[in-house]
């Protein structure tokens, strides 16, 4: 059941070192105050989990939180590479990374699977692909109607999955709009969820077809505004264009980054109210 909490106390109630952490939201919606929060509070050993990696896990990975990746495309989206990112699985630095491909339907797909209580997803996939030749995760099985040869793959199930989303009412009941990734999936496919939203309202004003996350599904509520940001929020603010520009040249360096952190983060004032 839903429970409003700052977003410091949610990320130490809920995100311990060693945990399975999914970070989602789809080129808006994404939730960098909570990934801040941990890189704050210094998790360590991490399974980060995210079908696009892109800033946020750069940072998160730059600054030593996570040991192993699982996701279906990397990178700063219309810029270039993540180099926190290269540097952890070229270098090892700060700490070495394991990384897990798959493709975005495989991804999309064990989280559905997750998100139903099923041990994996079937798909018909890869074909053609030297994914399975890296990804011994991902494997084979055969269809008990047609015979047919699929593809399967293990379903995600995070310890705890972590998204922004525009707002809650006061049940704790969450409104996504816009883009919608697979917010919802992760969400129910978690053992424990964490929303970070931008207001607290007395009614949603939730559409046909809405995405609406239910408050039983729902661990711990934080109030966030701007709580996507340099990505947006639908409705509520753009995406920051030139700060991802700019970041390919923060991140490039090891010093400039560590320098950037610690003013920017690590010397920020931690977000988040109870309401």
């Amino acid at each position: 059941m839903a429970e409003f909490l700052s977003l410091q106390e949610a990320v130490s109630r809920f995100v311990s070192d060693g945990a399975t952490v999914a970070m989602e939201g789809f080129t808006h919606l994404i939730p960098f105050a909570a990934g801040h929060e941990v890189i704050r509070q210094k998790k360590r050993d991490l399974t980060l989990i995210r079908m696009t990696p892109d800033l946020i896990y750069d940072q998160l990975i730059g600054m030593g939180c996570a040991s192993k990746l699982i996701f279906s495309w990397g990178g700063n989206p219309g810029v270039g590479s993540l180099h926190r990112l290269r540097d952890a699985v070229e270098k090892h630095y700060p700490v070495p990374l394991t990384i897990v491909e798959h493709s975005h339907a495989a991804m999309a797909c064990a989280y559905e699977a997750g998100a139903a209580g099923l041990p994996f997803a079937v798909l018909r996939g890869f074909i053609g692909s030297d994914l399975p030749k890296v990804n011994d995760q991902i494997k084979s099985i055969t269809c008990p109607f047609t015979g047919e040869e699929l593809a399967a793959v293990p379903s995600i199930r995070p310890d705890v999955s972590i998204v922004h989303a525009q707002k809650a009412d006061r049940h704790g009941n969450v409104l996504i709009e816009g883009i919608v990734g697979v917010q919802k999936e992760a969400v129910l496919a978690a053992t424990h969820s964490i929303v970070t939203v931008e207001e607290v309202v007395d009614e949603l004003g939730a559409g046909p077809n809405a995405c609406v996350l239910p408050e039983w599904a729902i661990s711990a509520i934080s109030v966030v505004p701007m709580g996507a940001a340099p990505s947006y929020t639908h409705g509520y603010y753009p995406r920051d264009n030139t700060f991802y520009r700019r970041w390919d040249a923060i991140a490039r360096d090891r010093d400039t980054f560590a320098d950037w952190m610690t003013q920017h983060v690590l010397n920020a004032d931690a977000q988040g109210a109870s309401q």
